[in-house]
């Protein structure tokens, strides 16, 4: 063991003991990673939503939520690093956790982000090789996609009210991977509130439907086929356009069959 420094990814210093040995994430994404790099014996602490690997999860302590946590259980755990994600946890929270403990911040808002994070992650952890091997797998997947042109879309994430994926965003970055044009991509905010006037302003060719954060069905569905005449509705798997790391080298096959669809409909 040994004391390392490292620069997170909002500019943080941190300092901590290297290989950490109890690790604590707070964000799902991170979670399906860490286990993916092969830390499965050195993970002490994930959120109630860090729900993949499922097998793996059930057998590590829940410390609350990606917005609020159990400090008792943090305190209990006494992990050696803490891992969060700048938009899934609130900076107050982070601050508070610094205090007691490292806590290493990643900011993912594109493919290339994403990237960088499994890489770092790989440096953070002493699991730099098959962080690499992570990358490569990605990237090989990715490069087989045949990209949309000129297809334009509006992924909604919310209702009541709607709120889209816009800018500076890693949804908008995958569907620009995918060839879509996002039709709020210039809207202000990253997940710009819209009204139904908007859509039918916009008039996209398609309305992606998340899955995730809210839970878009098809009731849904027909509900915007009778609202915004001449854009199709269409539900999409969230997990597969938000989730990072090693989940992308799913998403990937995932967003080529999503492609085909679209494409046969032509």
């Amino acid at each position: 063991m040994s004391i390392k420094n490292i620069t997170d990814h909002t500019g943080r210093l941190v300092t901590y003991s290297y290989p950490p040995q109890r690790i604590v994430s707070l964000c799902p994404s991170l979670t399906d990673t860490l286990f993916a790099l092969g830390l499965n014996e050195r993970i002490v602490g994930r959120t109630q939503f860090c729900i993949h690997p499922a097998k793996e999860v059930q057998n590590v302590r829940r410390v609350g939520g990606t917005k609020q946590i159990k400090t008792d259980i943090i305190n209990e755990l006494n992990p050696d690093l803490i891992i969060a994600e700048k938009e899934e946890n609130p900076k107050e929270m982070v601050e508070s956790l610094a205090k007691s403990y490292p806590v290493y911040v990643t900011d993912v808002e594109s493919y290339e982000d994403a990237l960088r994070m499994i890489t770092d992650l790989g440096e953070v952890t002493g699991t730099a090789k098959a962080a690499h091997a992570m990358v490569c797998d990605i990237n090989a997947a990715f490069s087989f996609l045949k990209p949309a042109s000129g297809i334009r879309v509006a992924y909604l994430i919310w209702q009541k009210p709607y709120m889209a994926a816009g800018n500076h965003t890693y949804i908008h970055s995958l569907l620009e991977k995918c060839g879509f044009v996002n039709v709020f991509k210039d809207a202000p905010g990253r997940y710009p509130q819209i009204t139904e006037d908007d859509l039918r302003a916009a008039n996209p060719d398609y309305i992606f439907l998340s899955s995730e954060p809210f839970p878009f069905q098809e009731t849904h569905v027909q509900l915007f086929r009778e609202m915004i005449q001449g854009s199709k509705p269409v539900l999409v798997d969230g997990e597969m356009f938000s989730w990072y790391g090693v989940h992308m080298k799913k998403a990937a096959p995932y967003f080529q069959r999503l492609l085909t669809e679209i494409s046969s409909e032509k």
